[in-house]
């Protein structure tokens, strides 16, 4: 989302459409035809093939799906969203805020002979190298829009019509990230669904309301943004406990980051919960499996949301059980800490460290050269302090050793406090020995977070 108000939004809207795209499509016993009746229509992107071209190798029959939550105000033609609605409605800011970051990064691991699908959440701020945008230090939410950005400048003398030169610049965005993820994480990704902002809010509108639980009340002010002021907030107010979401605080809950005491990393666990309550509704309203009703759910998601043309949703039939009956797990991969590099806030990471918990967490062998690089009490993951300053006033705060901190920071943590289970849902703590950025979140009710 945009840096000062919309990152969460985009994040979960991403997200939602993703898991919907998975979710949905594999959610019931169709003939083939049917099938091609949902997938017809829906925007194909071909980035896949540069990223298969130095990707890591299978090392089983598994699948891995990325998830990608597009900060973007503008539509798939390069038209900026009606002010009255990004601005007015949403308090999302101007097109002009928040590019192209990718402000939302799950990869759902779905496992060759079934079982418990693992989603890891990939903190937006990781300074990480990109590849495939211009190989250098950036925030792995950055390489889609500078991979889009050199692409468009290259792309300008070719006369190519406006909608064009939007559609494969973003295509050679997709690629860099798709290509910077498998990077990081070591290992391929087989698909991707993106959504953007309209596209979050189209979806939230045609399932609302949603229910969400929260363990503590929040009021997240709006603060406008001034020259000497970062700005932010979304208007949201809501108690503890469950409540009921339009689509409009649909977005303010997922988007979120001020007044939250983990900030971001908070945001994060926020989207996990609000996928989780979107499937749960969907399952329990009897949509999944339902052909008309999923037909009518895909004609809002068909025109918001991007899949690779390799996907085949028969490849998902056989998980519909695990993807919708709460089979699935969420985490949060972890950080060292907090930088300022250039006048930017950034989240350090032991690429070591994240490789060797990803491979642990998919059941793959762990080489010894993969293990971390320091000391196990300096990779722990990091707890940031309370974040309830005004944004305008926010004061640093010491953090981890050996770091620059922000006032995102606080005391490393090992075992931070798990979240309280709303109806049905049963959050978990993070794998045993694998360090994550706060508790696991699991699928299949409505799980109350931050």
């Amino acid at each position: 989302m945009a840096e000062p108000r919309t990152g969460p939004l985009t994040v979960a809207g991403r997200v939602i459409a993703g898991t919907l795209s998975v979710a949905v499509l594999g959610a019931s016993g169709l003939v083939w035809y049917e099938y091609r009746q949902l997938d017809s229509g829906m925007v194909k992107s071909g980035a896949l093939a540069e990223a298969r071209k130095n990707a890591p190798p299978h090392l089983d029959q598994s699948v891995n799906l990325l998830l990608i939550g597009l900060d973007s105000r503008k539509d798939m033609d390069g038209n900026d969203l009606p002010k009255e609605f990004v601005e007015e409605e949403l308090h999302a800011g101007s097109s002009e805020i928040g590019g192209y970051n990718t402000n939302a990064l799950i990869v759902l691991h779905i496992p060759a002979n079934g079982g418990k699908v693992t989603a890891l959440s990939v903190p937006r701020d990781d300074y990480v190298q990109t590849v495939g945008a211009d190989g250098k230090m950036h925030k792995i939410k950055e390489a889609y829009g500078i991979a889009k950005g050199a692409a468009e400048q290259k792309l300008s003398g070719k006369g190519l019509s406006k909608p064009e030169l939007e559609r494969q610049s973003r295509e050679a965005g997709r690629a860099a990230t798709l290509q910077t993820v498998q990077s990081f994480l070591d290992i391929p990704i087989d698909h991707f669904a993106e959504v953007n902002l309209i596209g979050f809010y189209d979806i939230a509108k045609a399932v609302e309301p949603i229910q969400v639980c929260l363990n503590n009340p929040v009021d997240d002010p709006i603060v406008a943004r001034t020259a000497t002021r970062e700005g932010g907030g979304t208007g949201l107010r809501l108690p503890a406990g469950v409540s009921s979401l339009d689509a409009r605080q649909a977005l303010s809950f997922v988007r979120q980051r001020h007044h939250l005491k983990n900030g971001d990393l908070d945001r994060t666990h926020r989207q996990q919960a609000f996928i989780s309550s979107v499937v749960y509704k969907l399952k329990q309203d009897g949509v999944v499996g339902d052909l008309g009703r999923l037909q009518r759910l895909f004609d809002v998601v068909k025109k918001d949301v991007v899949i690779d043309d390799r996907w085949n949703v028969l490849d998902f039939a056989q998980q519909a059980p695990n993807l919708t009956g709460g089979n699935v797990e969420f985490n949060t991969l972890p950080i060292t800490g907090f930088k300022n590099i250039g006048g930017q806030e950034v989240n350090t990471v032991d690429p070591g460290q994240i490789k060797r918990i990803v491979k642990q967490l998919f059941g793959h062998e762990v080489p010894p050269e993969a293990a971390p690089s320091v000391p196990a009490e300096q990779v722990a993951p990091v707890v940031p302090a309370a974040f309830a300053v005004p944004v305008a006033t926010r004061t640093t705060t010491p953090a981890a050793p050996r770091s620059t901190h922000s006032p995102r920071t606080g005391s490393p943590s090992a075992s931070p406090e798990a979240p309280s289970t709303g109806p049905g849902a049963d959050p978990t703590g993070p794998a045993p020995d694998l360090p994550m950025q706060g508790p696991a979140v699991r699928a299949g009710g409505i799980p109350c977070v931050d």
